[in-house]
């Protein structure tokens, strides 16, 4: 399981590979996952001794996309890259979207797994691979224990991208500008300067804009990812920095952002990742007649 040591505590390093007897430590959960946390009360002392640890906390089985549903399991899949995105992190390697015939999510390669680079639009073989999850999106993580084939075949992807046309009635809390966690296993934003896992960090910048599109029969939670709310927006990263800096509050950035964009009538296209669908692909549509105006306030209200 995985621990946790506070720079406050004061205590000394523990190297990789060194077995420890740890006493006074605290156990926590978050989402089922359970961990340690050391502190200024643990006492530690190294063993001249060795243990025997599954590497991949156990053996990993086959399992195809659509049937993770679970976090921290070690599982085999074979997938294929449907699409890279640009890493946010120096610490990760590559993420993008990989997929299989059942369907399609989100992976993370580690900058220091020391990995071969994956190619969009070929097929792999992935085994040892984590499940993880996150506000009800399932990902996978490839890690230093992941071994990567690639097979000379082509692999039909669950085709899960739809098409959302309509109003955008409302900018959700947590749009604008934001700080996203900066440990290499996370991306969660921050809440008050605090990771819902890892405490207080010195969190890193991002840009993005959670919306609602109505189409006139359901609403659809739509992300904008920092790229498409830059073209969405018409902001940068650094410009938004600056005006948060100008006013000391970084509010003001959602407030530019539903300026420009509150009620204007868009087609997405993109994936469905959990109940969000990540806007891949945008564009701004004519204006609504007055009967359409009228009802998109009515909705937004």
């Amino acid at each position: 399981m995985k621990f946790t040591a506070w720079a406050t505590s004061d205590l000394p390093e523990l190297e990789e590979g060194s077995v420890y007897r740890l006493e006074n430590v605290v156990t926590d959960e978050y989402e089922g996952r359970f961990s340690v946390k050391l502190n200024r009360t643990t006492t530690i002392e190294e063993l001249d001794e060795e243990l025997d640890v599954p590497e991949s906390g156990g053996d990993s089985e086959d399992r195809e996309i659509g049937a993770i549903d679970a976090p921290e399991e070690w599982v085999n899949v074979t997938a294929k890259i449907t699409q890279l995105w640009e890493p946010r992190s120096e610490s990760v390697g590559q993420v993008g979207l990989l997929g299989d015939p059942s369907g399609t999510l989100k992976f993370t390669k580690w900058a220091k797994s020391d990995l071969p680079e994956l190619e969009e639009g070929s097929v792999y073989r992935l085994e040892n691979v984590v499940t993880d999850e996150y506000e009800g999106q399932f990902s996978v993580k490839l890690n230093r224990t992941t071994t990567i084939e690639e097979l000379d075949e082509d692999l039909e992807a669950g085709d899960d991208a739809i098409t959302v046309e309509g109003a955008l009635v409302d900018i959700q809390r947590g749009s604008g500008l934001i700080k996203r966690c900066p440990e290499e296993d996370c991306t969660r934003v921050l809440q008050n300067g605090r990771c819902s896992e890892h405490g207080e960090v010195e969190g890193e910048f991002d840009l993005r804009v959670k919306a609602v599109i109505d189409d006139g029969n359901a609403v659809h939670e739509t992300i904008f990812d920092r790229e498409a709310t830059e073209e969405l927006a018409g902001i940068s990263l650094d410009e938004a920095k600056e005006m948060a800096m100008d006013a000391l509050d970084t509010s003001v950035v959602a407030d530019e952002i539903r300026e420009g964009v509150l009620g204007g009538y868009y087609r997405v296209e993109g994936p469905t990742l959990g109940r969000y669908v990540l806007a891949n692909e945008f564009e701004r549509l004519g204006g609504p007649t007055d009967a359409e105006e009228t009802l998109i306030k009515a909705r937004s209200l």
